[in-house]
């Protein structure tokens, strides 16, 4: 007979009760080392470090940098007022020069020639007027004596006048041949740089022709554009434009091609009546002194302008601004340092940092760094910005 393995029979009911204890048993486990992995021997989860400022209230001043193009406060050409050949150059191209100083000169012999003939004709006019006048005082004694007729003292009366008007044409003709002598001298009508020369010595040229520009570099302008939405800065220039008495100038400051500051303070002193539909752009123009001749009339610069002035407004980083449900926020932390989230409303942004115009009041406490991850209601364990440092 085969020998078979004693097989061990277990109740039901024993089996279930050794089931139910194996189960208690792993779930107490479990329990307890999740309690030894959550604090290390005690306290839930570490608070996360984050970087805290506190906020302080300040006045901000806003400005702005437009790109602009410098160019000369006049630009002046230089005409000839008559007609004749050029006989020098005075100056030296690029030179800059003063008002008044001489630029060309204009052969002067065919001026001076018609001057004599002009003082010849005024001479021959005075001549004929003294005539006409002991004419007129002839006929007029002989006809209070009825020894002539009205008739000849009426002809006597109007050679006299003839002769006057005469006087005035040769005396206007000196005048004007006078001038003609004086534009043979062509001088420059204002103050600033010369240009090329368009015509050379030995030139024949009539009256019109164009012999130089001159630009004045002091003051120089800057033409830039405003975005149509700049309404304050285009506001006050024109009250500028309209009232400069009691206007309040707009300051302007120059940002050279180098990134220099230009070391003179200049004004907004225009902006245009319309919009440019093609840009979406409204004109304006800065005056800047220039006694040195360091901004270049054509050379692109910068101008940076104050738009306004917001008073007793709080800044913050900008990386302490995140975006939430309901727009941007501010994490705050309170006496309890559990980081509440705040919504905020948000001005321009000013030397790196964010204005914010409201939801956040001096003297609270706002996180700059630590903000990944970060949820509102947590708890924090605050620094300030030199432990981020090290």
């Amino acid at each position: 007979m085969p020998s078979h393995a004693a097989l061990l029979y277990i109740p039901k009911s024993l089996f279930q009760a050794l089931l139910l204890s194996l189960l208690v048993v792993s779930l107490a486990a479990c329990s307890g080392d999740k309690n030894a992995n959550a604090g290390g021997g005690g306290g839930g989860q570490p608070a996360p470090k984050v970087i805290v400022e506190t906020a302080e209230t300040g006045d901000v001043e806003v400005r702005q940098d437009y790109a602009g193009r410098a160019r000369g406060a006049r630009e002046v050409e230089v005409r000839a007022r008559i007609q004749g050949i050029l006989e020098e150059r005075l100056y030296r191209e690029g030179q800059i020069v003063s008002e008044g100083d001489s630029l060309f000169r204009i052969d002067p012999k065919p001026a001076e020639a018609a001057l004599q003939g002009a003082k010849a004709q005024r001479q021959v006019a005075r001549a004929d007027l003294r005539q006409a006048e002991r004419e007129w005082n002839r006929i007029s004694s002989l006809y209070e004596r009825n020894a002539v007729s009205e008739r000849d003292r009426d002809s006597a009366r109007s050679a006299l006048e003839l002769a006057q008007a005469n006087l005035a044409v040769a005396e206007a003709g000196v005048t004007e041949a006078e001038l003609n002598v004086g534009y043979t001298d062509v001088r420059a009508p204002a103050n600033g740089v010369t240009s090329l020369e368009d015509l050379p010595e030995g030139s024949l040229i009539n009256q019109g022709t164009l012999l130089t520009t001159i630009v004045q570099q002091n003051p120089v302008h800057v033409r830039f554009s405003l975005p149509e939405n700049d309404a304050a800065i285009q506001r006050t220039a024109r009250e500028a434009m309209t009232d400069a008495a009691s206007a309040r100038d707009v300051a302007a400051t120059l940002i050279m091609a180098n990134g220099e500051v230009y070391d003179r303070t200049g004004k907004v002193d225009f902006t245009a009546s319309t919009l440019d539909p093609r840009t979406g752009t409204v004109s304006a123009r800065a005056v800047f002194p220039n006694l040195d001749n360091q901004i270049i009339p054509g050379q692109f610069v910068r101008v940076r302008v104050q738009l306004q002035t917001l008073e007793n407004v709080v800044t913050v980083p900008e990386k302490a601004v995140t975006e939430g449900a309901d727009g941007p926020q501010v994490f705050v932390v309170d006496d309890d340092s559990v980081a509440r989230a705040r919504p905020v409303r948000l001005g321009p942004v000013v030397d790196g940092r964010r204005v914010i115009l409201e939801g956040l009041e001096a003297n609270e406490i706002f996180i700059t760094s630590g903000l990944v991850n970060l949820r509102n209601g947590a708890e924090v364990k605050t620094g300030d910005d030199s432990e981020e440092a090290e």
